[in-house]
């Protein structure tokens, strides 16, 4: 009689265990499936994180480029009577200003003494500085072709250059009362060529003063 009890109760027991079996199984694929869905997110959100990591240093690296360059200068007006005389002006890569006087304006070949047609440019030079650049630094630096010295005084191009631009500013100074302090005078020689030295076109922009004014 008990074993028959028993074994009653053990067959009412097998739908329930069924059930439990079914039941289990769909929780474990429902779980599988969630870790399935959650390492997809996670590949992608490590893909979207490693895309912004890039686009972000490209980005600091534009910016580092950009924060390197000079900003663009506005352009300068023309100046009929530089112009007329033949003196070439416009800005740096740093946005300062250049006036260009090219040696066959100013000097005779291999001297360093202003001519009167030089006295005539540079006092137009000193207006245009007065007028627009007044609180200006004022940096002469003279220049020379690739020539060397043959029937000169000097001894090099560098102090050809040199004397030319000492002769600049004096004249600017002491004629023109444009303030001694506000100038820096320097010679390049033929080390800062404007344009190549090969043809006589090119040698002739490269013998110059140049007058870069600096903003202070």
């Amino acid at each position: 009689m008990n074993k028959l009890r028993t074994l009653r109760t053990a067959l009412a027991c097998l739908p329930l265990l069924a059930f439990a079996s079914c039941a289990s199984q769909k929780t474990l694929k429902q779980y599988q499936d969630e870790v399935r869905t959650l390492r997809e997110e996670r590949t992608q959100l490590k893909k979207e994180n490693r895309d912004l990591r890039a686009q972000n240093d490209q980005f600091e690296t534009q910016l580092a480029e950009a924060s390197m360059k000079p900003a663009a200068a506005a352009p300068i007006a023309d100046n009929p009577e530089l112009d007329a005389l033949g003196i070439e002006y416009g800005r740096d890569r740093f946005g300062n200003t250049v006036i260009s006087i090219q040696s066959e304006i100013t000097f005779s070949a291999g001297k360093a003494e202003i001519t009167k047609k030089g006295e005539e440019a540079l006092r137009v030079v000193a207006r245009e500085l007065k007028d627009k650049h007044g609180s200006g630094k004022y940096w002469i630096e003279g220049h020379t072709d690739a020539d060397p010295i043959k029937k000169s005084k000097w001894e090099s191009n560098r102090e050809l250059s040199v004397a030319r631009a000492m002769a600049v500013l004096s004249y600017l100074v002491e004629e023109c009362e444009i303030p001694d302090s506000n100038c820096v005078v320097a010679g390049h020689g033929q080390y800062d060529p404007k344009a190549a030295n090969e043809e006589a076109s090119g040698k002739a922009r490269n013998r110059r003063v140049d007058i870069i004014v600096h903003k202070n």
